[in-house]
C-alpha cells in the first residue's frame, strides 16, 4: 500500500500498531555515542529524531483518548503530531521504547473498538478547520512512518565502532 492512497481505518490501525516494533528493529542494540552521532549540521542525532518519535507518538496517543473518551473537541493537531525536533532522548532507549510501546498499545485497543461514527468524528483545529479522526490517524501514520525511514536511513550511515584499546605487541 502505498501511503499517498486513502488509509482504511484498519490500515491505519495496522500501521500505526506497528510503530513500536518497527522503531526497536531499527536501534536495537545502538549504543549512547551512536545515538548521539550528528551526521551533519543539518541531521537531527539519532537519539533526537527518536526522542521526537516517542513524545509526538505518546501525545497523540494521548489526543486520541483524551478526544473518545472525554469528548474534547478542539485541539491543536498538527503540533500534537509534530510538536518539534528540540529534545534529545532523556531517558535510556529501552525503557523510552517500552513505555511507547505500553502507551501505543493502549491506544490501538481503543482504536479497534471504533465504529463509523467515531471514525467520522470531527475535531476542531484552529488553524485547519475540522478534521476527521480518520484523517488525523492518518496524518499519524503518514508522520510516523516517514520518521522511521528517516531512522533506517540515518542508521545505516552510521559510522563503524572503533575500538581503541591498545594493540597487542605481535606474537601476542
Amino acid at each position: 500500500m502505498e501511503l499517498e492512497e486513502e488509509m482504511s481505518a484498519s490500515d491505519v490501525v495496522l500501521l500505526m500498531s506497528s510503530v513500536p516494533e518497527r522503531i526497536g528493529d531499527l536501534v536495537y542494540g545502538l549504543d549512547e555515542p551512536r545515538l548521539r552521532y550528528r551526521h551533519g549540521p543539518a541531521f537531527p542525532t539519532l537519539g533526537g529524531l527518536i526522542g521526537h518519535l516517542l513524545d509526538s507518538g505518546s501525545k497523540v496517543d494521548a489526543l486520541l483518548r483524551h478526544a473518545h473518551l472525554d469528548g474534547v473537541a478542539t485541539a491543536d493537531i498538527r503540533a500534537t503530531i509534530d510538536p518539534g525536533h528540540d529534545d534529545e532522548l532523556q531517558r535510556p532507549l529501552q525503557e523510552a521504547l517500552e513505555d511507547f510501546a505500553r502507551i501505543r498499545r493502549r491506544t490501538v485497543d481503543l482504536l479497534h473498538g471504533w465504529g463509523k461514527n467515531e471514525w467520522d468524528r470531527n475535531l476542531r483545529d484552529p488553524r485547519a478547520g475540522d478534521i476527521t479522526l480518520l484523517e488525523v490517524c492518518r496524518m499519524v501514520a503518514r508522520h510516523e512512518i516517514a520518521h522511521i525511514a528517516q531512522i533506517r536511513n540515518l542508521t545505516v550511515l552510521l559510522p563503524e565502532p572503533q575500538d581503541l584499546s591498545p594493540v597487542p605487541p605481535p606474537g601476542q
